[in-house]
């Protein structure tokens, strides 16, 4: 009888016995250094990758560049930008404004001019027959009763010429119940001078622009309420729609 064991019965009871146990261990190891490189492998193709990603991002701004991208890293172009900008709003706001600030002066210098003092005249030259009283009662002998006189009554033949107190404008012309005939002229600033008892056609018309001692119609005998005095023309002024004393404004004989 052969007791000679073959090498292959040996390695079966080896792997059988204390062997299995080696082979395992081995087979293990063999993973565990396999995943090591595979892992290893991966972590390296990770990290090439970003570095090849980023010489492609590199070279993408160089080769179409972009206002923007180029102006913000580079300091050369962002001082180009800045030199633009600061110079253009130098000049147009130095300019504009400056015509416009000078412009309302020039045309406000020249002032306006003032009104020419007014130069009075007696209407007529005649002696007063009846004087101003426009505050206390004076006899009427026409209407038998008494009244306020608004202005003065100057003594003059029948077709006497009346001319302008002062220049003017005549601003009415109209017939009066009790004054007849009645012409009244707007000197300005309120003052009004009016001229009654006049020939019924005065020779003058409404928007008339007069001087002193201009002609503007004759002595007259329309004023009912004052037609018992003698030929006369009744002379009134008026400050503001207001009664005045004619004497006031008329110079002295």
């Amino acid at each position: 009888m052969n007791n000679k064991r073959t090498w292959t019965e040996k390695l079966g009871d080896f792997i059988s016995g204390k062997g299995f146990y080696l082979v395992v261990l081995i087979c293990v190891a063999a993973i565990a250094l396999s995943g090591y490189y595979l892992v290893r492998g991966a972590q390296d193709d990770v990290l090439d990758q970003p570095a090849s990603g980023s010489a492609a991002i590199r070279e993408q701004p160089t080769a179409n560049p972009s206002p923007r991208m180029t102006a913000q890293p580079s300091a050369a172009p962002s001082a180009k930008p800045s030199a633009k900008p600061s110079a253009e709003p130098s000049v147009s706001v130095s300019a504009e404004p400056s015509a416009v600030l000078t412009a309302p002066p020039a045309a406000s210098a020249a002032p306006a001019p003032k009104p020419a003092a007014l130069v009075f005249t007696w209407p007529v030259n005649g002696a007063i027959i009846a004087d101003y009283s426009a505050e206390a009662l004076a006899y009427n002998e026409t209407m038998g009763d008494w009244r306020t006189h608004d202005g003065v009554d100057l003594g003059a033949s029948l077709g006497t010429k009346v001319i302008a107190t002062a220049a003017g404008t005549v601003s009415a012309i109209y017939q009066d119940d009790f004054m007849g005939t009645v012409v009244e002229i707007d000197h300005g600033s309120g003052l009004v001078s009016q001229y009654a008892n006049l020939a019924e056609v005065p020779t003058v018309a409404v928007g008339d622009g007069v001087e002193t001692g201009t002609v503007i119609g004759s002595v007259g005998a329309t004023a009912a309420a004052e037609s018992g005095r003698q030929a006369h023309l009744h002379f009134a002024m008026y400050q503001n729609g207001g009664p005045v004393n004619p004497l006031d404004h008329l110079p002295e004989k």
